[in-house]
């Protein structure tokens, strides 16, 4: 989801097969170019990286909080892989930034399977970095948008990709935030978690104004100015994400401290990082 939600078409095979990327707009701040400037990376323009700056002067610890946030992606991917579980459906992918989703899951098992989905322009000019699976293994993408659900189902590369009659882990990291009405939110996880089998799984994350307030409310009021809309929600609201399901230890927390592992990459230590620095819910819920 992004500021150029109301203006993207979808795309369309060109001559070689290749996808044909939509115009990607440099006029207005776009959140996944923003996020991947928070992460270090060089995916984004001068419009993109003004954003940040106002974000990070309302809010200093923003690139601790993304990298609490995608070091969770990865232990999340751990975890479950050691439980064995072997195919993933990610919505909400983003920029591609190594290690991705697919390289986690495949480090535990080359044999896992991963759909992204993503519905901006700027992760689909990118996501040929997404298609680098292990021979045993295989990975696709598809360019389609979290609130039709039904769509991302039905694609082919999900077909080709996923067996929905066995487990499959649902990823919506830092997504859910961008979704404001919560009964939307839920009516979409209700859709994509409904054809799963038990055994399946939920990864979420979201962006929290309970820990910081003043700080992480400014941030959710600079990114509805620039086009993009954010809504931060308290616990007990990430938590009805997860009803009906068996939550993993150490159940719904801050992202930082969601089983940490000693191998995170960002070096981010529970006990050196603030929950208010971080700002982000995380929790892990098994189907039964």
């Amino acid at each position: 989801m992004s500021a150029d939600e109301t203006w993207m078409t979808p795309a369309e095979p060109g001559r070689s097969g290749e996808p044909v990327v939509p115009h990607i707009r440099q006029d207005i701040p776009h959140s996944a170019r923003m996020y991947d400037y928070f992460l270090g990376g060089k995916d984004n323009f001068a419009v993109d990286r003004e954003a940040a700056e106002r974000v990070l002067t309302a809010f200093p610890t923003m690139r601790t909080a993304v990298r609490a946030n995608r070091t969770f992606m990865h232990r999340a991917t751990r975890a479950l892989a050691r439980r064995g579980l072997r195919q993933w459906l990610d919505i909400g992918t983003g920029i591609p930034t190594s290690p991705n989703l697919h390289e986690v899951a495949q480090g535990v098992d080359p044999r896992a399977r991963v759909v992204y989905a993503d519905n901006d322009p700027v992760v689909l000019a990118h996501s040929r970095a997404l298609m680098t699976s292990t021979p045993q293994g295989r990975t696709a993408y598809v360019h389609g948008d979290v609130r039709d659900p039904a769509s991302i189902l039905a694609t082919p590369e999900v077909a080709r990709t996923l067996d929905l009659d066995q487990p499959v882990v649902l990823s919506m990291v830092a997504l859910l935030h961008f979704v404001p009405d919560l009964a939307d939110a839920h009516a979409i996880l209700e859709h994509l978690l409904d054809p799963l089998p038990p055994g399946s799984a939920l990864v979420l994350s979201h962006a929290t104004a309970e820990l910081d307030p003043p700080g992480a409310s400014k941030v959710e009021e600079i990114y509805n100015q620039a086009g993009t809309s954010l809504r931060l929600r308290p616990k007990a609201e990430f938590a009805s994400f997860f009803e009906g399901l068996d939550l993993l230890d150490p159940g719904i927390v801050p992202a930082h401290r969601w089983q940490p592992d000693g191998d995170d990459s960002a070096g981010l230590c529970p006990a050196s990082v603030t929950d208010a620095q971080v700002s982000f819910y995380a929790g892990v819920g098994v189907k039964p």
